[in-house]
């Protein structure tokens, strides 16, 4: 039975990535406040750490937050999108704890490399279902 929501899959992954945003932005502003920094970082090697993992999200989510709406308006399998919006918040989570570990490890490039493969897997099938319908 069909959801009485449009995009009840990107909808219910958009908003855990939202309150992740959220908590990542909180995580800038409690640095900014415990270091005494106004803008940027202040060459504080935590807080690079805390804006960059805060810019690669917003960088990053907001591709695959919309590859994923734009499949499911088509009507793709909702499992495999499932998957893959759990596999997204999964390889962010990575990546929020990789960022400020010595290179190389694996949360870092598993976060990276997740994202990139993931956005790549659903840019794919988004070209494959535009050439094939």
């Amino acid at each position: 039975m069909p959801s009485p929501l449009p995009l009840p899959v990107t909808l219910i992954t958009a908003c855990i990535m939202t309150l992740f945003y959220l908590a990542l932005a909180v995580r800038v502003v409690r640095g900014r406040t415990h270091y005494r920094i106004s803008l940027g970082d202040g060459g504080n090697p935590d807080m690079q750490a805390r804006v960059r993992i805060h810019g690669n999200f917003i960088e990053y989510v907001p591709l695959a937050l919309i590859l994923m709406g734009l499949l499911e308006t088509s009507n793709v399998n909702p499992i495999a999108l499932t998957v893959i919006g759990g596999l997204l918040i999964l390889v962010r989570v990575m990546h929020v704890f990789g960022v400020p570990r010595r290179a190389p490890n694996v949360f870092r490039v598993g976060g990276a490399g997740g994202t990139f493969v993931l956005l790549a897997v659903l840019a794919v099938w988004g070209l494959v279902l535009a050439f094939t319908a």
